[in-house]
């Protein structure tokens, strides 16, 4: 675990009584758990969705579309055969 660094947030007041509440309930142990917790939940997310839209792109692009579909014809018969053996046809 990387050392701890001290910051200051500024909050809306009702938003704090709200991670209190949360915490109050079990969600976290104390206020830096909870913030840390969601600060990671929120890179997660956001890494997420770079990803996506990079797997979003690919949908519009000519060259990565004429790959996949030279590969799914490479595979026709792979694919077919291998259906048909766990299916007991083969």
């Amino acid at each position: 675990m990387s050392a701890r660094v001290r910051t200051t947030v500024a909050l809306p007041g009702a938003l704090l009584k709200a991670v209190d509440a949360a915490i109050r309930a079990g969600s976290a142990k104390s206020r830096n758990e909870f913030f840390a917790l969601a600060l990671e939940r929120q890179l997660e997310d956001q890494r997420r969705a770079t990803i996506d839209a990079s797997f979003a792109e690919m949908a519009n692009d000519p060259i990565y579309q004429q790959e996949a579909t030279e590969i799914e014809e490479a595979f026709r018969n792979a694919d077919w055969e291998a259906l048909r053996a766990v299916e007991g046809n083969g």
